[in-house]
């Protein structure tokens, strides 16, 4: 109803509140003035209104008016009012909103001189602290705002006494809970909330009880009268709905002319925000490896971000919705990096724009948008914090955020503040999702509520008109309807037991009085009673012991000790969800994977394959807590999702959708198109949606709508049957009709069928049969047994047993061990099964039940599938069922869905791009890469493989016998005799072969283009029809004749017996023009033999022979000449030969590959000069621990070829690099770390050491340089000097003080690369002769200090200054920091690599951070290396690298290199494992040096040179490690090294070793083998 004519909406009202009201609005809303009529006679009332209508101040004004009436009562009983919302954001929300009528009434009554008493709104909900609830429960506001759970909980508790005196319930956003385990739950409480009101504390029904007015404030919905029974029970509820007096302005905009080809339009290769950076144009480009590129569509993202930045420009607070975090987080930063190129600020490659307010998201520069990166948007959705998602809200809400682009997080009724513009990338889910999203907009009553819609591909423009046209009429989706929730009830009966005895014939009548209840069985409800009361044995499962006491004969129930606890900890319905592990089959530790959503598992069976990172892995097994994989290299896997990213097409919409395709199908274009632009389609969304229908049409002879599905069937490239069944009936019909389908496909083909459901069909794959083909019998059947055999196929599936995990933990079957945390998940899941091995032994146990109801019900739309079974039965369905060459349009969507999203990912290494490109059809990869795209995905080797095995030329194909060589001529002759030798094994006698055959007159020589050739008899008639060639002497006349084709049956035996080929080489094999053999491939091309395209690099078309007069050529001509073609079943042979030969590039390199890889990655050896590359080097070691001994004699060396320590002074002088200590190594080395400039650093190694040290670094809090003799002190006592150097080193080592030149550690070290740490000795203060030294050598010792030796030494030297370190550091940023820079040093970042750095937290830490990193795509995860653990980390381009380092050994001409121990080029002890070997172990020490040949770690030497490991016994590797070792020496890098001791036994005994080492330039001392630098090489 309405407001009546004549009816005075506020005359009901108080003074003071109609007074404040006419001076604050116009005029009441349609919405409140009917709400306001219903309310103010006492009914309850269901207000039915768009966003943005005043439903809130209807329900709440009234209430209001009526407190501030009345004198206050007790404290006890002032709660009166009780708001129940499904969001605690919405409660704070409108707890806030509610400030402004209470203090505009309070002041206008305190104008006008009357007096109201003050009015407390009180929020109780999960965040409330404890204090707060105990407030709240003894001293109850006016108002109570709370969500479901906490009304449980309050109704649970001592607390349900402050609800005793409520006289008015709201219940908001009530569409949101009817149809819902969690509406069911709370129409329970309401009941319950009835029945505490209604009597006193002792239990009596009080005489005079009114029952609680109950207002329920709802968007549209559809049929209200299902919410209003939903909201009342057994109440009657006055349906209040206005007229709509909602403004929508809805568009639907297409950026392209033609979304089937937008490259013809394209702009410059930019980032696909929906699949981790896709970038068509950068595919190619690789693909294409810098060769022309052929002409096609790339994505059409770039043009939607283009068009939504002008949108956003434009207004001045926009919300952007996304379907999925993925598409949310990419989108955002792809939007903060178009802005700040439109700005023309250059964002570094090392600072991307934030996706998400996490600091670990992005890099530690630049995430706020200081620093000159500019931020436009940023992301909510559930993956942020609940903080940083408050945040977010009041950024935009303040105006200093123009855009948020959100999930579903804000579709709810938040207040967002004056929001212009949604614009809706994809079409949103529903049409009631639909409006509350754009409702964001135009938020405020009577505004405009302005949509944009931009649809990602064709098939999303069709749902995105259905949507917007029926937002526009109201036709939203049916609610849901819910019975008889039986986990529901046991949680609540438990609850409403705990409270006190009740008889149990009083407590059904109580729950039959509840929405969802009013139709439970008897027997049903006593089912869970019994449960409840412990008719099923605990001794398997403890937590099946009875939770209440049911006395049969007095039909008494009474609570079990400990029932309100647990109903209290462990109440409530929804689920507590999170993500699988996954992990590779098999033991120890590094098996981790990465992780799965709950959802997404519950969809997944053994034998799918699906995608972590870049690597595709085959579940194995899926138990309580794991999915156990192995890898499947190459093989496209479903990407991994999170619930609500893929969320099903309700089938209303879908029937909608379908009747819509139908009515413009029907139409002719003129008349279509006038209605698609009316519906608020642009021209070219019109235009592409027109094109699309009649494509369709044309492949398929039909078009699935409400009244047609399309049984579509086609081969792959494998041979295998693909089946698409088209369909618009959304995912929750064609999941359950998917497992039907792959039972009746099993029981056929005896096989295992793969059936793949989405919102617009099914894809079925059947394995090559000898069967007839797969036909449209196979999807239909029985209604009658349809649900049977989807109820077996869901009893043992991971789906089957999540569900029942969450509706035993609602039954409290599986209650929490810790009321103040939840419980592990896999503790949950482990607990699950348990408890299902016990319970699937009783059929009837009524969780088992509920869990099969849930499943066919809520999960799958079991009724729907049922009614389309029972309208084909009818003839009131169609099926069309139609064989295929290619996958029609229709079809391309659906199998493009999890292939094409992988391979348009911008930073997936090439063989994956390559390995998942290959999977798809010809069709469809064309118009991914271009018509021609093939050539550079075919491989060159494979093609010559394929070529040579068709041409008999590979070695076990040659002819070995006479009759082998008729059937080489036969099947790909004519041959010249040497072409024949070619062909043929050793053992064959060619001349004496042919002279028998042609003596038997099977063969004949002829005589063709000027070349005498050899032809089967067969062939004459064939030669002499087309080409003209006379029949040889003797041949007989009526060889007869071949058919009318000679020429075609020519050249399609050449296409048999070749790969690619051009029309000129048989042009000039059989001396015919060009354009007979065009014409005739022609013909072959139309019947679909051959295949015309590019499928290797062109090659020039050759040059006319000397002497001979060349045809003119037109231009067709001449691109018929570089136009290439293949036989169709040999282009699928290279196919497969090259996938399988991808797929064995992307399995996992060995170790020793991986440090090839990074010596290569960094610069070992790359002979890279100057100051800039030292620079670029030390950026790449930044916060690397490094020996001070080894930066300058091995380190740095290694990566530049001409360093000298001017530059590394010239770098930090110029305060480009800082240096850090990180503790001593013995008294004349240490630990260093490089940090370049503006880097956050790290917080110093310790304490301060020692009160000298303190008072030394006090002179430091000023900021500033010193000069060491500035800082001492002119008191300072004689001889104390050196202790204050000490104080100073002291500082050093501890990370508090550095220096503006490396010089003053370089004296401190120099010479000391090889020697043995120095003893450490007690620091002596006075006495003669017993003064520290420092300089050369470094260490404390007895010596007398050489003449003129001063405290201001070269260790001394340059200026001094206190580390800088911020104030408030920024901890995650500076983590997220240093993940960047290992993923930078490494390239690729393993378990080893990560636990070698020793960062904070340890690899747990570094992997949940790396995972959010993969998100926002800033790395790669993938199985990269074997036997390094699942969970590896990659940045793009380094994985493409690491594949080109994966060979054998090199032994003829292999290189070697000597690397520090502890330098982080060196995999060993790190990232790899030391090679097993007995006895001394080698270890990542300082001063220690390793010998790597080809990568492998062949030699490793101890500090000071005296022991030596040699790790493998061949003479190719050790001899050039020896010779390495000894350039090193002789080179001056590690001063004078002598070997006494090699594989602990002296080096006199290690003959083959010594040799090697002697003929390498040691010679033999009596103390071992020995090596001195070069004169002049010696390091100072």
């Amino acid at each position: 109803m309405t407001g009546s004519e004549g009816f005075d909406a506020l005359a009901g009202f108080a003074l003071p509140t109609r007074t404040w009201f006419s001076e604050v609005f116009e005029a009441p809303t349609a919405a409140q003035a009917g709400a306001w009529q219903t309310i103010s006679s006492g009914q309850n009332a269901l207000v039915i209104a768009p966003t943005g209508s005043g439903k809130t101040l209807a329900a709440f004004l009234w209430a209001l008016d009526g407190l501030s009436r009345s004198e206050p009562p007790p404290t006890k009983q002032r709660c009166r009012v009780l708001y129940v919302s499904p969001l605690k954001a919405l409660a704070v929300d409108v707890e806030r909103n509610l400030r402004a009528p209470l203090t505009g009434i309070a002041r206008t009554a305190t104008r006008i001189g009357e007096t109201v008493p003050e009015i407390r709104v009180g929020v109780r909900s999960g965040d409330t602290p404890a204090g707060d609830r105990r407030k709240l429960s003894t001293r109850p506001p006016d108002i109570m705002i709370t969500t479901p759970e906490s009304l449980f909980l309050m109704l649970t508790s001592a607390a349900r006494d402050s609800l005793r005196s409520v006289r008015t319930v709201i219940v908001d956003e009530v569409h949101a809970l009817a149809g819902t385990k969690r509406g069911a739950h709370l129409a329970l409480s309401l009941e319950r909330l009835e029945e505490l009101v209604g009597h006193d504390a002792d239990g009596k029904p009080i005489a005079d009880h009114r029952p609680v007015q109950r207002i329920g404030l709802s968007a549209t919905v559809r049929p209200p009268e299902r919410v209003a029974a939903f909201l009342g029970g057994s109440h009657p509820v006055q349906v209040v709905a206005p007229a709509a007096e909602k403004n929508w302005d809805l568009q639907i905009v297409v950026p392209v002319e033609d979304m089937a080809d937008v490259g013809a339009v394209a702009p410059q290769a930019r980032l696909d925000p929906s699949t981790d950076d896709v970038q068509i144009d950068s595919f190619a480009d690789e693909i294409f490896d810098g060769a022309e590129r052929p002409s096609g569509p790339p994505s059409i993202w770039p043009h939607v971000e283009s068009r939504i930045l002008d949108l956003v420009c434009d207004h001045r607070s926009s919300i952007v919705f996304a379907n999925s975090r993925r598409l949310a987080e990419r989108l955002t930063a792809h939007l903060n990096e178009l802005y700040a190129e439109r700005l023309g600020v250059e964002v570094p490659d090392d600072v991307k724009p934030p996706a998400q307010v996490m600091a670990q998201s992005s890099a530690s520069k630049g995430q706020d948008g200081s620093d000159a990166t500019p931020v436009i948007a940023k992301a909510h959705h559930g993956s942020v914090s609940k903080e940083q998602r408050a945040i977010v809200e009041d950024d935009l809400k303040s105006g200093r955020l123009r855009c948020v682009v959100a999930t579903s997080s804000l579709e709810l009724g938040i207040d967002m503040g004056a929001v212009d513009i949604v614009i809706q990338v994809e079409s949103p889910p529903s049409v009631a999702s639909g409006l509350q999203r754009v409702g964001r907009a135009g938020h405020q009553v009577g505004a405009i509520s302005r949509g944009v819609f931009f649809p990602n591909h064709r098939g999303d423009l069709i749902e995105s008109a259905v949507v917007a046209t029926r937002m526009r009429d109201g036709q939203i989706e049916e609610v849901a309807t819910l019975h008889n929730p039986l986990d529901v009830l046991a949680q609540q009966i438990v609850a409403i037991a705990s409270d006190g005895d009740l008889d149990a014939d009083r407590l059904f009548d109580l729950v039959r009085r509840a929405d969802g209840f009013t139709d439970l069985p008897r027997s049903a409800y006593e089912a869970v009673l019994e449960m409840l009361s412990g008719r099923y044995p605990s001794e398997d499962f403890a937590e099946l012991r009875p939770r209440l006491i049911w006395h049969r004969d007095s039909n008494l129930l009474q609570a079990r000790k400990g029932s309100q606890r647990l109903a209290v900890t462990s109440g409530g319905t929804i689920p507590d969800r999170g993500m699988f592990g996954v992990f590779l089959v098999g033991e120890g530790a590094g098996r981790r994977v990465g992780e799965l959503d709950e959802e997404m598992v519950y969809e997944s069976r053994v034998g799918d394959v699906v995608t972590l990172g870049t690597t595709s892995w085959r579940i194995e097994a899926i138990t309580h807590d794991q999915v156990q994989v192995t890898p499947a290299p190459g093989v496209p896997g479903r990407l991994p999702f999170w619930k609500g990213d893929a969320p099903a097409r309700p089938a209303e919409l879908g029937r909608a959708l379908g009747g819509f395709v139908r009515e413009i199908a029907a139409q002719p274009a003129a008349e279509s198109k006038p209605r698609l632009l009316s519906a608020g389609l642009d021209d070219w969304a019109a235009d592409n949606l027109i094109g699309y229908l009649a494509e369709q049409q044309k492949a398929t002879r039909g078009l699935p709508t409400d009244r047609e599905l399309i049984f579509e069937r086609f081969r792959d490239e494998l041979g295998d049957w693909r089946v698409c069944i088209h369909s618009p009936l959304g995912s929750a019909v064609h999941a359950p009709w998917a497992l039907a389908i792959e039972a009746a496909a099993r029981e056929r083909y005896g096989v295992e069928a793969s059936a793949t459901a989405t919102n617009d069909g099914i894809v079925l794959r059947i394995p090559d049969t000898e069967s007839d083909p797969p036909g449209a019998e196979l999807i239909i059947a029985d209604p009658d047994a349809l649900e049977q055999i989807v109820t077996e196929e869901v009893g043992g599936s991971a789906l089957f047993a999540s569900r029942f995990r969450e509706c035993a933990a609602r039954a409290l079957l599986l209650p929490r061990r810790d009321p103040r945390s939840r419980s592990p998940l896999w503790q949950q899941r482990m607990r699950s099964a348990q408890l299902l091995g016990v319970a699937s032994r009783y059929p009837e146990f009524p969780i088992v039940l509920e869990t099969m109801r849930e499943c066919l019900t809520d999960v799958f739309d079991l009724d729907s599938l049922l009614d389309v079974q029972r309208r084909i039965a009818g003839q009131q369905l169609r099926i069309v069922e139609v064989e295929t060459k290619d996958p029609s349009p229709f079809a391309k969507s659906l199998l493009f869905g999890y292939v094409g999203e992988f391979v348009y990912e911008g930073d997936v290494p090439l063989a994956e791009k390559k390995a998942a490109a290959l999977s798809l059809d010809a069709g469809l990869l064309a118009e991914l890469l271009g018509k021609d795209g093939l050539e550079q995905l075919l491989d060159p080797e494979v093609i010559a493989e394929v070529e040579a095995d068709l041409q008999w030329l590979s070695e076990d194909r040659r002819a070995t016998r006479t009759e082998q060589l008729y059937d080489l001529i036969r099947t790909a002759g004519p041959f010249r005799t040497d072409e024949l030798a070619a062909r043929v094994g050793p053992d064959v006698d060619l001349d004496a072969a042919v002279a028998e055959l042609i003596k038997d007159r099977r063969i004949a020589l002829v005589r063709i283009a000027g070349d005498e050739r050899l032809a089967v008899t067969e062939d004459l008639p064939r030669l002499r029809d087309g080409l003209g060639i006379p029949l040889p002497p003797g041949t007989a006349a009526d060889v007869g004749s071949t058919g009318d084709r000679p020429i075609t049956d020519l050249v399609q035996r050449w296409a048999r017996s070749h790969g690619p080929f051009v029309a000129e080489t048989i042009a000039d094999r059989y001396g015919l023009g060009i354009g007979v053999i065009t014409a005739a491939l022609s013909d072959l091309i139309a019947d679909g033999t051959v295949i015309a395209g590019s499928f290797t690099r062109p090659t020039e078309v050759p040059e006319p022979v000397e002497g001979q007069i060349p045809e003119p050529v037109e231009e067709h001509q001449a691109l018929d000449r570089r136009r290439q073609y293949c036989h169709q079943r040999n282009l699928a042979l290279i196919k497969r030969r090259t996938l399988a030969k991808l797929r064995h590039g992307i399995e996992p390199v060995d170790q020793v590959a991986y440090q090839r890889f990074l010596t290569d990655w960094q610069g070992i050896g790359s002979g890279v000069r100057g100051t800039e590359a030292v620079l670029s080097v030390l950026e790449q070691l930044a916060g690397y621990r490094l020996p001070a001994s080894m930066i300058e004699s091995m380190i740095l060396p290694a990566r530049v070829a001409d360093y000298s320590p001017a530059m590394l002074d010239e770098l930090t002088a110029a305060g480009e690099v800082v240096w850090i200590g990180d503790g001593a190594l013995g008294d004349a080395d240490g630990w260093i770390r490089f940090y370049p400039r503006d880097s956050e650093l790290p917080d110093a190694g310790g304490d301060v050491p020692g009160p000298l040290a303190a008072e030394l670094l006090q002179r430091f809090a000023g900021g500033g340089g010193f000069f060491f003799e500035s800082l001492i002190p002119d008191d300072l006592e004689p001889g104390r000097r050196a202790d204050l150097v000490q104080a100073l080193w002291d500082l050093v080592w501890s990370g508090h003080v550095t220096g503006d030149t490396f010089a003053p550690v370089r004296a401190l070290t120099v010479d000391g690369t090889m020697k043995r740490p120095a003893t450490p000795t007690a620091r002596l203060r006075g006495g003669r002769g017993m003064r520290p030294r420092f300089g050369p050598g470094g260490g404390l010792s007895r010596r007398t200090p050489r003449p003129g030796f001063a405290a201001s030494s070269p260790t001394t030297a340059g200026r001094w200054s206190a580390v800088p370190r911020p104030a408030e550091p920024d901890v995650r940023g500076r983590y997220a920091g240093e993940l960047f820079n290992q993923l930078d040093r490494y390239g690729v970042l393993t378990r080893g690599s990560v636990l070698n750095e020793n960062i904070d937290g340890g690899f747990g830490n570094a992997y949940r951070a790396l995972s959010t990193l993969e998100e926002s795509g800033e790395c790669r995860r993938g199985y990269f290396i074997d036997h390094l653990g699942a969970a590896q980390f990659a940045v793009p381009g380094a994985i493409d690298r690491l594949r080109d380092h994966q060979r054998d050994l090199d032994l003829e001409t292999p290189t070697a290199v000597v690397l520090a121990a502890t330098d982080p080029a060196c995999a060993y002890g790190a990232a790899l494992p030391w090679p097993e070997r007995a006895g001394h172990r080698p270890g990542r020490k300082a001063g220690a040096l390793v010998v790597l040949v080809d990568g492998l770690l062949t030699l490793y030497v101890e500090r000071g040179g005296r022991t030596l490991l040699a790790f493998t016994e061949v003479d190719q590797l050790l001899a050039p490690a020896a010779r390495a070792l000894a350039d090193a020496v002789t080179d001056g890098k590690l001063g004078r090294v002598t070997i006494e001791r090699a594989n602990g036994e002296q080096i006199f005994t290690a003959q083959r070793l010594r040799m090697l080492l002697e003929d390498a330039g040691f010679r033999m001392t009596p103390q071992g083998l020995r090596l001195r630098p070069r004169s002049g090489d010696r390091q100072r």
